[in-house]
C-alpha cells in the first residue's frame, strides 16, 4: 500500500487512477494538483483526491507515488516543477501515448534521478474528457504499456507492474521506440483518419445531408473524432515522425484500391479487399486469445 498519491492532472485518466487505487485500497491519501483549481476543487468534491495542492510541487510533497496525467506537451514543465523533492524511493509514472518525447524530458530535467520514473501508457480511455467523467473501471482489462530505459531502477519497474496489475490491467514491457511505433500505427493513425474524414465531408456544400444518412457502420468508424483536440493535437505532434511513416503505408494502400477501381479490375479490388479482410478477421482471433 502506498502512503500518499500525488496527482498531477486530476481530469479522465488521473481521476479514473486515483478512483481506481483506493477502491483497490492500495492508498491512504490522495493530493491532488490540477492547473485549474477549479478541477482540483471538482476533484475533491467527487472524492477523486482528498487534499487540494495549490501546486505540482506540494502534491509531491509527502508522496510515495506520483502520477503525471498531464498533456504529453506539458511533461517537461511539470518535471522541472516536482524535480525539488523527486526523491530515489518515490515511484513516478505518467500516461502518456507516446513515449520518446516523454523520456527526452525526463532526462533533460530529472537528470541523475531519472532512474525513478517509469514511463507508462493505459490502453484506456473516452471520447468525454474531465474529471466529471472519471470512472474506476476505466482501466480493469486493458493494458498497459511500460518502457523502463536503460537507468530506469528495476525495483520501480516491478512495481509499477505489480500496482497496474492490482487495477486489473495486463501489463507489457516495450521499448520507448518500438511503442512509439507501433502506437502511431494502431493508434496515432486511425486519429488521424477519422479526424480527416469527418473534416472532409463536413467541408462539402451537401456535407450535413450526407452525415444524416450515416449508419452504424460510419459511426463505429469515425467514434474517436470525437476525442479532445488538444489532446490529439500534442500526441500527434509528440509523434509526428512515427506518424507520417504510418501515414505514408496507408497512402500507398489507399493508391492501390484507387487504381483498381480506377482501372475497373474487380480480381484487384477482391484480391486487396480479401487480404484486409483476412487480416483483420486474424487478428480478432489473436486479440480474444487468453494471455497468460
Amino acid at each position: 500500500m502506498f502512503e500518499q498519491l500525488g496527482l498531477i492532472g486530476c481530469g479522465l485518466m488521473g481521476g479514473s487512477f486515483a478512483l481506481a487505487l483506493k477502491r483497490a485500497g492500495l492508498v491512504k491519501r490522495v493530493v491532488g494538483y490540477s492547473k485549474s483549481p477549479s478541477t482540483t476543487e471538482r476533484a475533491r468534491q467527487l472524492g477523486v483526491i482528498d487534499v487540494e495542492a495549490p501546486s505540482a510541487l506540494l502534491a509531491v510533497s509527502g508522496a510515495d507515488l506520483v502520477l503525471l496525467a498531464v498533456p504529453v506537451a506539458a511533461t517537461e514543465a511539470t518535471f522541472k516543477a516536482i524535480r525539488h523533492l523527486v526523491r530515489n524511493d518515490v515511484l513516478i509514472m505518467d500516461v502518456g501515448s507516446t513515449k520518446r518525447e516523454v523520456i527526452d524530458a525526463a532526462r533533460r530535467v530529472l537528470r541523475d534521478q531519472v532512474g525513478v520514473f517509469v514511463p507508462a501508457h493505459p490502453i484506456a480511455g473516452k471520447e468525454l474528457a474531465g474529471v466529471d467523467h472519471a470512472d474506476p473501471d476505466l482501466y480493469t482489462g486493458r493494458q498497459v504499456i511500460l518502457t523502463p530505459i536503460e537507468r530506469t531502477m528495476p525495483g520501480h519497474v516491478d512495481k509499477a507492474e505489480k500496482v497496474w496489475r492490482a487495477l486489473g490491467c495486463q501489463v507489457k514491457r516495450m521499448t520507448p521506440e518500438g511503442h512509439d511505433a507501433a502506437y502511431a500505427a494502431i493508434s496515432h493513425l486511425p486519429h488521424l483518419l477519422a479526424f480527416a474524414l469527418m473534416g472532409a465531408i463536413q467541408k462539402q456544400p451537401e456535407g450535413n445531408d450526407f452525415l444524416a444518412l450515416a449508419g452504424p457502420g460510419f459511426r463505429d468508424f469515425t467514434r474517436i473524432a470525437a476525442s479532445d483536440a488538444a489532446i490529439w493535437r500534442d500526441i500527434l505532434l509528440s509523434n509526428k515522425e512515427e506518424l507520417i511513416t504510418q501515414s505514408r503505408h496507408f497512402l500507398r494502400a489507399l493508391q492501390e484500391l484507387e487504381t483498381a477501381i480506377k482501372n475497373n479490375d474487380p480480381d484487384a479490388l477482391e484480391t486487396l479487399i480479401d487480404q484486409a479482410s483476412e487480416a483483420r478477421a486474424n487478428w480478432r482471433m489473436t486479440a480474444i486469445k487468453p494471455q497468460g
